[in-house]
């Protein structure tokens, strides 16, 4: 059973203010005491006010400007680091490079490999074949050199899933949106011209021989007579050339394309991580084929930013064919009704426990919908998501522990 700890580190800071008590409030408590000051001791003792003093206002002017100009210092430079990061993970926002490496990992898209490596990890434990070393399991713990093969084939499944197969589909992908980004994100590496239609399109033939021979290897490493995960790898990456590419361009479509996208981004990683280390059977695959319905309605809240572009090159993403006002309802009825169905289909089968766990998980999406993206998703897509999906993708773990422990 793969296990996670969440450490939770808050800092508490504590202010404190000085105040100055005004000399009339002095001269009313001890009346009998009169004060002579001549004019050039008050401007000494000015002068010496204005140099000690903690709330002179000369004093207090400048040391504000000087913090003031300190801060737009730092915010700078926080922004230009913030700017950098973002280039790295291909996301709006980002800087302007023309370190070529950089580039070719913004046309990547490390930010969407995430899902994919998750994905390889519930099919992993979906297996019930994974392997992790507990020193204080006794005599029942697994070897350490097991554990440690068992850990080498899950994170060379996530290199294919992630880097080479994922990074193949964003590249291919924004080779064939070119002209879409030039409207939606002029500042992407292809359409500012940050990278040649050549470059391009080596790392595309790269990242496509590099995940098919991975894929093969790891065949090879879990001794498969039949090369289930080549075979996967090779539908995978014809699924992502037909979502972007002519003459189909499923993505056109907003229906197939956004299935398309969450079987992706779901099933087929779930598929390899279990064929790596167990077997596939019927069950999982209308399982994570119903997962992946709830995939097609998180592709759906990606379309809502793009809507204008979709619209002026033709696009039907459901955001244009219906509507943002109907397809924000479809988007969050394909997430909800699907994990509870999959919820009601976990305590069926006598996983109570796995069922109730994952209905805890599914609240806090729906207070998010409420809460951000059904009153305005075009503004709020990026912080529902931020809300939302990781209670979405512990529940897809949370369903692969229960497949992993239930015998079928």
């Amino acid at each position: 059973m793969l296990k996670h700890l969440l450490v939770l580190s808050p800092c508490i800071v504590n202010a404190f203010a000085f105040q100055t008590i005004p000399a009339s409030t002095l001269q009313k408590s001890m009346g009998s005491i009169i004060m002579h000051t001549s004019s050039k001791k008050n401007e000494q003792s000015q002068t010496i006010y204005d140099k000690a003093s903690f709330i002179p206002f000369s004093t207090s002017q400048r040391y504000s400007s000087f913090l003031k100009s300190n801060k737009d210092e730092n915010e700078s430079s926080n922004d230009e680091k913030d700017a950098a990061f973002r280039q790295l993970l291909g996301v709006k926002g980002a800087s302007v490079t023309d370190d070529l490496l950089k580039i070719r990992i913004q046309l990547m898209k490390p930010v969407t490999w995430i899902p994919l490596i998750w994905g390889v990890i519930c099919g992993a434990a979906a297996s019930g074949n994974y392997h992790t070393w507990n020193p204080f399991a006794g005599p029942d713990a697994v070897d350490l050199q097991d554990a440690g093969i068992d850990l080498a084939k899950a994170l060379t499944c996530m290199i294919l899933a992630g880097p080479f197969l994922t990074g193949f589909t964003q590249t291919i992908n924004d080779w064939y949106d070119r002209d879409i980004d030039a409207i939606n994100e002029p500042y992407r590496p292809i359409p500012s011209g940050a990278i040649s239609e050549g470059q391009v399109k080596a790392q595309i033939a790269f990242l496509l021989v590099g995940g098919l021979a991975l894929s093969y290897g790891l065949d090879l490493w879990a001794g498969h007579q039949m090369p289930t995960v080549f075979l996967l790898s090779l539908f995978g990456t014809f699924i992502s050339y037909i979502y972007s590419a002519p003459p189909l361009k499923l993505k056109q479509n907003g229906w197939a394309g956004n299935f398309a996208l969450g079987s992706s981004y779901i099933s087929l990683p779930w598929w390899c991580g279990q064929a790596m280390f167990g077997e596939l059977n019927l069950q999982v695959v209308v399982l994570t084929l119903l997962y992946s319905w709830a995939g097609l309605g998180i592709a759906i809240v990606n379309d809502f930013k793009s809507v204008e572009g979709d619209r002026a090159m033709g696009l039907q993403s459901l955001p244009v064919a219906f509507g943002i006002e109907k397809a924000k309802w479809i988007c969050v009825s394909s997430i909800d009704i699907t994990q509870l169905g999959i919820a009601a289909w976990l305590y069926y089968i006598g996983e109570p426990t796995y069922a109730f766990v994952l209905l805890g998980l599914i609240l806090p999406q729906i207070y998010a919908q409420f809460k951000y993206f059904l009153p305005d998703p075009v503004e709020n897509d990026v912080k529902y998501q931020g809300f939302a999906q990781p209670f979405l993708v512990f529940g897809i773990l949370t369903t692969a522990l229960a497949v992993g422990r239930h015998t079928f």
